[in-house]
């Protein structure tokens, strides 16, 4: 998977845990200007750890020394 085919999966994959956290709490009927700032933190806990755990995956697997660099800045760093 090219670096930008795999940024697509990741923002997929986010959006996909965000949706899930809104659909497990429930009120999907009320507008989004009504969710709270924990409500907005606790989606973005949920994205931001998806995205770590593909992060981590992807490092594993990076075919090429400068993606898996990168990687380690965005994990580590």
């Amino acid at each position: 998977m090219s670096p930008d085919d795999w940024q697509t999966h990741v923002t997929t994959e986010a959006a996909f845990a965000m949706g899930r956290w809104l659909e497990a709490r429930g009120r999907l009927d009320r507008p989004i200007a009504s969710l709270t700032r924990k409500d907005l933190e606790c989606m973005a806990s949920n994205a931001i750890s998806r995205f770590i755990v593909l992060a981590s995956e992807r490092r594993t697997q990076a075919p090429e020394p400068e993606e898996r660099a990168a990687l380690d800045l965005l994990l580590m760093g």
